[in-house]
């Protein structure tokens, strides 16, 4: 049977559809080429796609649940790309540079929407464009600069719209100022990360389930030690993600944990339809802790906010495995948005941890310089079309390629350091409480203290959000 423990909404609603099967746990020792530890979108994209160009290569996956039981399963299902990050990508790794990871960003949402049609995996996928707003005076203007450049470098896929076709395409009138790209969408997240995991099965990948990892002794070839089996490997992919500072100290200071909060509400089909928000785009506010919504095909409404938990030295507190904490704070930008939908219930919350690197992007490189450990993390809430980038560095990384994946910036490593515990902390608590300070005087058309904008200038810089919020 399945673990038992309290699922968020989506994975729970995935482990639904599937057979109740004893989950297959390592209990003896073995050798193969690949062990990719960490069974969500990082590791199973990267499985895939080296089966896809050596199918012959021996391929474990160990995962300490059931794949997808992290971000990959309750994330939000926002469909994004790295266009509205053009400047960090620029200013971090050049024009040309820049300008690649921003068109396979945006090419990632249709290989992944293809290879779910062509390996018969439902997930809901809506490639329905994403509207990107403002919801008070001191947001107008976000995105002008960014689609300025993106338009100079004739990559642009970003429109201004009429603000009254702004809030009908949202279903809200909250929206003063939109733009809209047709590249972005959504989908059930833990429907694909359990297809995904399906498929790999299928091209002959070997996935152990509630199988930790205890330690790894680097060497050639590598030891993956689990609480009941080792596996000798030539090489390794560590696809942790946020759990990565807990297994591996040393990359403590190059993410911070933040908690994104979602709620989900009963079925309101009609009353979604009759406020216009009819299909499965995304929309994002502008906020620095963006408010970050979508329909479901079933006419649910889900919503979430980032950046609510802040964690102690990275550490994966129970808390962000429960119920939101911050519910009535979710209820009530749920009702704002959508005032006809105040006598649906939310039918439940979950959050997660969400791996936030310096610049807002994600970081690949070989641990400790080692050619046969590769990692990937930092994909900072905006991982549901990323991953399949992130499965196309390492794939390449682990084929010892010389290409553009390789020989990327993005491939050397992270880039930037918060400072230490506690002043790390501290300081980013001071950040977020002044954020929220500064945007609430925003909402209500007030001028907010100067130091809360200067905190505020600081947190947009750390983020990597140059002009644009992003979930």
């Amino acid at each position: 049977m399945h673990k038992k423990s309290t699922q968020p909404f989506w994975f729970a609603q995935a482990l639904q559809r599937e057979d109740p099967v004893a989950p297959n746990v390592l209990t003896h020792d073995l050798r193969t080429e690949v062990c990719i530890i960490g069974g969500g979108y990082t590791g199973l994209w990267t499985a895939i796609q080296l089966k896809q160009r050596k199918p012959e290569l021996d391929i474990v996956i160990i995962d300490k649940d059931l794949c997808g039981a992290g971000a990959s399963g309750r994330n939000g299902g926002c469909m994004l790309t790295w266009a509205g990050k053009y400047f960090t990508l620029m200013s971090t790794y050049g024009v040309a540079e820049a300008l690649r990871l921003v068109k396979v960003s945006e090419e990632a949402l249709f290989h992944i929407r293809d290879f779910c049609r062509d390996h018969d995996i439902e997930a809901e996928i809506r490639v329905d464009g994403v509207l990107n707003t403002a919801t008070n005076t001191a947001q107008l203007g976000a995105l002008e600069t960014v689609i300025g450049a993106l338009e100079e470098q004739k990559i642009n896929h970003w429109q201004q719209w009429p603000v009254e076709d702004v809030q009908l395409a949202a279903g809200s009138m909250q929206h003063i100022e939109g733009a809209f790209s047709s590249i972005g969408g959504s989908l059930q997240p833990a429907f694909l990360v359990r297809g995904l995991r399906r498929i790999a099965l299928e091209m002959g990948v070997k996935i152990f389930e509630n199988t930790p990892l205890n330690r790894l002794d680097e060497g050639q070839p590598a030891l993956v030690r689990t609480p009941n089996g080792t596996i000798t490997a030539e090489k390794v992919v560590l696809a942790l993600n946020a759990w990565m500072p807990t297994m591996f100290p040393a990359f403590s200071r190059n993410i911070m944990l933040v908690s994104s909060d979602m709620a989900i509400t009963e079925p309101a089909p009609d009353l979604l339809a009759e406020a216009g928000l009819v299909d499965g785009k995304a929309v994002i506010d502008s906020r620095a802790f963006v408010h970050y919504y979508r329909r479901t095909p079933d006419g649910r409404l889900m919503l979430g906010k980032g950046g609510n938990m802040i964690s102690f030295n990275n550490f994966v507190h129970p808390k962000f495995d429960q119920p939101s904490r911050y519910a009535e704070q979710l209820g009530r930008a749920i009702h704002q948005f959508f005032p006809n939908l105040s006598s649906r219930k939310i039918d439940t919350t979950w959050t997660g941890p969400s791996d936030r690197s310096t610049t807002g992007l994600p970081f690949f490189g070989f641990l400790n310089g080692s050619k046969n450990i590769v990692y990937g993390l930092g994909y900072s809430g905006n991982g549901v079309g990323q991953c399949y980038v992130g499965g196309q560095f390492l794939s390449a990384m682990v084929l010892e390629e010389d290409n553009e994946w390789t020989r990327s910036t993005m491939a050397k490593g992270p880039l930037g350091r918060f400072p230490p515990e506690p002043i790390r902390w501290l300081g980013a608590m001071m950040v977020k409480n002044a954020i929220a300070r500064k945007e609430r005087m925003e909402d209500m058309g007030g001028n907010p203290w100067f130091m809360d904008r200067q905190f505020s200038k600081i947190a947009a810089t750390t983020a990597g959000r140059l002009k644009k919020g992003q979930n």
